[in-house]
């Protein structure tokens, strides 16, 4: 059911109520992972959420009421309060913060433009983690890092490095990864070897005149320089104009990290009937960059999970085991929410009891694939779960799938993971820029990733076997 786009959220809400389900029934025990009641309800579940309008009321609610929400910004703190009062609205018995302290960066202004012959504007935005600065100087351009990384030093002292790589469109996102050093590293290896300046073309594949943003580290034995993303037009743009000759922009950014900022996870539970000491965790993140107002990243993932959870809430009694659902503070910068989720509740102690740990973190694009990291004696319940996933038009992936990335720093300590892997064929056109907004996300899409999420959450919750949660040393989590 496509619900209109400006539904308001209570009576979303009120609509929410469950059809007709069985009595309440008592656990059977057996040989079989789940029992047959429970599949029986992961049915009627699934195809309630599908006529639920909760997730997309939520999206809705988030995008327009708080907007762009930058980590340690006044927003932050109106989307940790918002998020406390929807999980409470939404039936969850209970619901509580945990600090996280970090590093705040803003953003004040930006401006960059070709100057002398060809003097045009340039559509640019500052990378996060960049410091202010105003730069004029002429354009030194690498076609990968490899190149920068090669170059002769003489060569780059005084310019303004622009590295112009192009990022592959792929329904699993790989081309992000492969195109990740260019603002991970490439800056750190333009100040070491004297760079006034960085611009690379933006990690991104829309057509449209929009620039990227996202994080980037300096290493500590180099000085930050200012570095910014072009829109990928106006890369082209600038390539084309270096066919004519040398090319010289001027970069002014008013940029830079300001003090320490304590925002928090926001966490709600349904606290499981026989086993409340096991958790299935469910999540996304409740920061945005600034440049729209985080619809697809990560509104959609807070709203979906919340959703879930509340579909959950709404059955006759509590799963098996309890059911938790996470809103992630800043993980934009790197994962900072979850890694301190993990050091508070990772410990080789208490891995083994999050029995599952899931993240919906790429967008709003129907799910097509399912898998998780159990190992093959352990994996009766993921296949039931595929199995009730399939008649979402699912399919069961064996050999793919990862953590989501707020869920890797519990995976890198030995936690199980699920994957429910969303098309992202079109993600990377809305990722961290401009057109970040509520009208790019389709409320059936959202549906059908309610629904499994809510499937896969109730039926690992009501599982008697495990995913092959178990301590371990811990390894380094993928930065987003």
């Amino acid at each position: 059911m496509r619900i209109p786009a400006f539904r308001p959220l209570a009576a979303a809400l009120l609509s929410t109520t469950l059809l007709a389900v069985p009595p309440a029934f008592a656990q059977t025990r057996s040989a079989a992972p789940v029992a047959q009641q429970a599949i029986d309800q992961a049915a009627q579940l699934r195809e309630r959420a599908l006529q639920d309008g909760t997730a997309y009321a939520l999206i809705e609610s988030l995008t327009t009421e708080i907007g762009p929400r930058l980590p340690g910004s006044e927003a932050d703190a109106r989307a940790v309060a918002w998020a406390k009062a929807r999980f409470e609205a939404l039936g969850y018995d209970k619901v509580w913060t945990e600090p996280v302290t970090f590093p705040k960066w803003e953003r004040r202004s930006e401006y960059a433009a070709v100057v002398g012959a060809h003097a045009q504007p340039l559509v640019i935005t500052a990378l996060g983690g960049s410091p202010a600065g105003d730069v004029s100087a002429e354009l030194g351009r690498f076609d990968s890092v490899a190149a920068l990384e090669a170059a002769d030093p003489a060569t780059v002292r005084g310019k303004l490095v622009f590295v112009d790589v192009p990022m592959a469109r792929s329904r699993d996102g790989s081309g992000y990864g492969a195109a990740g050093p260019v603002r991970s590293r490439g800056p750190s290896i333009a100040a070491r070897k004297g760079a006034a300046g960085y611009l690379m073309r933006s990690i991104g594949t829309s057509p449209h005149r929009v620039a990227n943003t996202g994080i980037t580290r300096f290493d500590d034995d180099v000085s930050p320089i200012p570095s910014a993303a072009l829109s990928l037009p106006d890369a082209d743009q600038l390539t084309r104009l270096l066919t004519r000759g040398p090319v010289e922009v001027h970069l002014a950014l008013d940029c830079g990290w300001n003090g320490e900022y304590t925002s928090q996870n926001v966490i709600a539970e349904l606290t499981g009937r026989e086993a409340p000491e096991d958790i299935v965790l469910i999540a996304g993140h409740l920061d945005s960059w600034d440049l729209g107002t985080g619809a697809v990243d990560d509104a959609s993932g807070v709203g979906i999970t919340m959703a879930a959870g509340h579909l959950i809430a709404q059955l006759p009694q509590r799963p098996r085991r309890t059911v938790r659902v996470v809103a992630f503070a800043n993980e934009e910068q790197g994962l900072l929410g979850a890694r301190a989720y993990a050091d508070a509740h990772g410990g080789a102690d208490v891995i083994a009891r999050h029995v599952i740990g899931a993240e919906s973190d790429f967008g709003a694009g129907r799910i097509y694939g399912f898998n998780t990291s159990a190992p093959a004696d352990q994996r009766a319940t993921s296949d039931a779960i595929a199995e009730a996933l399939r008649p979402l038009g699912i399919d069961y992936l064996t050999d793919k799938g990862s953590p989501g990335p707020d869920i890797s720093p519990l995976a890198a300590k030995g936690g199980a993971w699920g994957w429910l892997g969303q098309d992202g064929t079109d993600y990377f056109d809305l990722h961290h820029n401009a057109d970040d907004t509520l009208d790019k996300v389709d409320p059936d899409a959202v549906a059908q990733n309610t629904a499994a999420y809510a499937v896969f959450a109730w039926l690992a919750a009501e599982s008697q076997g495990g995913f092959g949660s178990a301590p371990k040393a811990e390894g380094d989590a993928p930065a987003h």
